[in-house]
């Protein structure tokens, strides 16, 4: 009777040693994917962070003789607003405008509805009227990316922006005519050109300091005469 014993007992110490070992294993595994996700967002990150994070940052505490890092203006938000007049006649014109947005944003945008009626324009409360995104994070690093590097240098004569379009907190809007201008959007697939509106919402405490931020991103103002 004492030798069953001892086999049962060693069967137990074995299985308990293989669960251990699987456990181990599945820890390891956990940690090597941990470390690979982190390094490949830290690798796919938009690289006008670093820019900012080592340029812009200490040029704006040169300039503005900050005293602190934290007085540093950054980009708390970008929104696109895309109007729609024709959204309250022709839906297959709201379903365009969300999906050039989708495709400009990479996250769905919110259809926007009239807040009121209006009867010269025969607008009725509740009809929509256009579509909006809101984009912060990697997305917002990304889709400035393509508007300053990409977008903007491919239209026509263009020879900056206006200096003018700052709202007095430090948010500065700007008018896109064509969506197309955007490599990412099929010219041959979308149902007509439309217009949108990027506003950049900053934590400047000034026009000035936002526009300063803004330059030293790579923002091609018009060059003052």
């Amino acid at each position: 009777m004492v030798i069953p014993k001892k086999k049962a007992s060693t069967k137990k110490a074995t299985v308990k040693r293989s669960a251990v070992k699987v456990e181990q294993k599945i820890n390891e595994k956990a940690v090597v994917e941990t470390e690979n996700l982190e390094t490949n967002s830290s690798r796919s990150r938009p690289d006008i962070f670093d820019h900012i994070k080592g340029y812009v940052v200490p040029a704006m505490m040169k300039e503005f003789s900050y005293g602190n890092v934290m007085q540093v203006p950054k980009i708390n938000k970008i929104v696109l607003n895309m109007s729609v007049g024709e959204g309250k006649d022709n839906p297959k014109a709201i379903d365009g405008a969300v999906s050039d947005l989708t495709t400009l944003s990479g996250q769905k945008p919110v259809i926007t509805k009239a807040k009121k009626a209006i009867a010269s324009f025969k607008l009725r409360e509740g009809q929509p009227i256009g579509v909006t995104v809101t984009l912060r994070g990697d997305k917002m690093g990304y889709f400035l990316e393509r508007l300053l590097h990409t977008a903007l240098p491919r239209i026509r004569d263009f020879r900056g922006v206006s200096r003018s379009s700052f709202d007095g907190r430090g948010n500065y809007s700007l008018g896109i005519k064509e969506q197309v201008i955007f490599p990412e959007i099929d010219y041959n697939s979308i149902d007509k050109i439309r217009g949108f509106q990027v506003t950049i919402a900053t934590s400047a405490d000034t026009d000035g300091e936002a526009a300063k931020f803004l330059e030293l991103i790579g923002m091609p103002f018009v060059r003052a005469v």
